[in-house]
């Protein structure tokens, strides 16, 4: 067990975890998209069939396309690098997928975090994922949705949850049973 000191490090380091929609025009680094895809590559899933593949996009010209398809995804335009997660798209096992894609975005948001690069969950609808499959080449049979965005925080950048804040714990938390605070 890590000592009292290095615990409430670690967990005050997950709580930095912000989302960042704007970012300075820098490149990320070689080792550090790759370390990231490592982290993404060992995340858990449900019966460990690791439903997806990445496509890693760097391309401006083809960031600003995505960022305009329907959806929740303009932040894609300014983004160093986008990842565009495909899933099987395995009809039967929708739910494991949906709840293997979450874990993943979040891994890795949290591995671009370690190295002081900031991302934004983006969501692709209705035609939006067609036409993200076409411009990428990916089989009509899989299943595109969820996009992360990378990039170092621009200047004066200010987190959604830092200008909003959070609730209070003692409003999220029930014991025992619903209603017991």
């Amino acid at each position: 067990m890590p000592s009292e000191e290095r615990l409430q490090d670690r967990l005050a380091w997950l709580r930095r975890l912000r989302t960042v929609r704007r970012f300075r025009p820098d490149p990320l680094p070689e080792p550090a998209l790759r370390d990231i895809l490592e982290v993404a590559r060992w995340t858990g899933s449900a019966k460990n069939l690791q439903p997806w593949e990445f496509v890693v996009v760097r391309d401006r010209t083809m960031l600003e396309r995505l960022s305009q398809l329907d959806g929740f995804v303009w932040h894609l335009a300014g983004a160093a690098a986008g990842i565009v997660l495909v899933m099987a798209g395995d009809p039967q096992r929708r739910a494991q997928e949906t709840f293997d894609e979450g874990r993943l975005s979040e891994r890795i948001q949290l591995a671009a975090w370690a190295y002081g690069i900031g991302s934004s969950i983006g969501w692709l609808v209705g035609d939006g994922q067609t036409e993200a499959k076409r411009l990428l080449g990916i089989p009509p049979e899989r299943l595109v949705r969820t996009t992360l965005s990378l990039g170092y925080p621009a200047a004066g950048e200010q987190p959604t949850s830092v200008i909003r804040g959070r609730k209070p714990l003692h409003e999220l938390t029930h014991y025992e049973r619903y209603g017991q605070r």
